[in-house]
């Protein structure tokens, strides 16, 4: 709506200043003209003729550049040019490509006068492009500053409602440390009851480091120097413990040469969960998933692959878009969140390297060395 009436505006505008500016050019012609019949009439007046009159015509003439001719093209008067900077000819050359010449009749003899676009007139037709070059600034300012205000917005929206869930979830949590605490005390001797207990401590465990990755979206994260090739191990290994048997996972080995990038753990390894995850959900129970490694002088790329049925092409730009999902359950927002992990706090980037329908798709992340 903003763009349609700056474009209704600039219209109107270039319509109006037309039409003035075709007056102007009219009217300036016909002072040129006054110009050159006065220039001529003094030419030919006899010596005690009064000139004080056609005199005032030539004198009051300050605006409009002209060049008078004879019939054979020589240059037989000027005016409003400046003969010390301008050469002539070539100013008369522009002229006769701007208006067509006027002739003057002076004793059946005929002369051609040549005239320019006064400043007022030149700067009259620019003047719809200058607007429409404010118009177009305008609405480009008006533009980012809308969006920056709703990305605010939203970041704002999105980060009170990761600390209000780490806020609604410290208090269960809590207490299900009391009551594990209380039921293992007990259960002291029982073998059975002590094994379903650490298991249920576990998943205890799981929902803290849920709480605390949400509690970290919106404050600056600690970053702290880790080994890539030991954080995807250990995520790798706890989702192969959770995926079907038809699904085989394939990362580098700590033992291997190592990659140390600053890393806030509890939000990469969410990262890398949510990635493998989606992968997961695109292999359907069978296939393989793998990841690579390597750098360059100033970046550590980490390639996470699959084989599963792979992206539409026309989604590619759309899959990090809050909403995003191909899940009949789900809200989409882990590409999101994991797109804000990577390049709000890591300094990162993520993006689809590649993605073949049912051949499958390679996620790369980009960290700074």
């Amino acid at each position: 709506m903003l763009l349609l009436a700056g474009l209704v505006i600039v219209i109107i505008s270039l319509l109006y200043t037309n039409r003035i500016a075709s007056q102007i050019a009219e009217q300036e012609r016909s002072k040129a003209e006054l110009w050159a019949s006065a220039f001529i009439a003094i030419n030919n007046a006899p010596e005690d003729a009064d000139l004080t009159f056609i005199s005032s015509i030539i004198i009051n003439n300050k605006s409009i550049p002209a060049i008078l001719t004879n019939p054979v093209g020589d240059i037989q008067a000027s005016v409003n040019l400046d003969t010390s900077r301008i050469d002539l000819n070539r100013q008369l050359e522009n002229m006769k490509k701007t208006h067509p010449p006027i002739e003057v009749e002076s004793y059946g003899v005929k002369q051609y006068l040549y005239h320019n676009n006064s400043k007022v007139l030149t700067a009259l037709q620019y003047f719809p492009f200058i607007q429409l070059a404010l118009i177009a600034m305008f609405l480009g300012v008006g533009y980012l500053s809308f969006s920056s205000a709703r990305r605010a917005e939203q970041n704002q929206v999105w980060v009170g409602m990761a600390k209000e869930t780490a806020h609604q979830l410290g208090t269960p949590i809590s207490s299900m440390v009391a009551w594990h605490e209380h039921l293992k005390a007990d259960a002291e001797g029982n073998e059975y009851t002590q094994s379903i207990l650490k298991e249920f401590r576990k998943d205890v465990g799981r929902l803290e480091i849920i709480a605390e990755r949400f509690s970290k979206i919106g404050s600056k994260p600690e970053l702290k120097p880790a080994d890539i090739n030991q954080v995807l191990a250990k995520t790798f290994e706890y989702m192969k413990r959770r995926a079907a048997k038809g699904v085989s996972f394939h990362y580098p080995s700590v033992t291997e040469q190592t990659h140390f990038v600053n890393l806030n753990p509890p939000l990469f390894d969410w990262v890398l969960e949510n990635l493998l995850k989606n992968a997961l959900d695109a292999l359907g129970g069978k296939g393989s998933i793998s990841a690579e490694v390597f750098e360059d002088e100033q970046h550590t790329y980490i390639d996470i692959s699959d084989t599963g049925k792979g992206i539409p092409s026309g989604k590619l730009k759309t899959v990090f878009q809050p909403g995003y999902t191909t899940k009949k359950r789900g809200w989409g927002l882990g590409l999101s969140l994991t797109k804000r992990i990577i390049e709000n706090y890591h300094s990162g980037r993520i993006f689809v390297k590649e993605s073949l329908i049912n051949e499958g798709t390679t996620f790369r992340i980009q960290l700074p060395k």
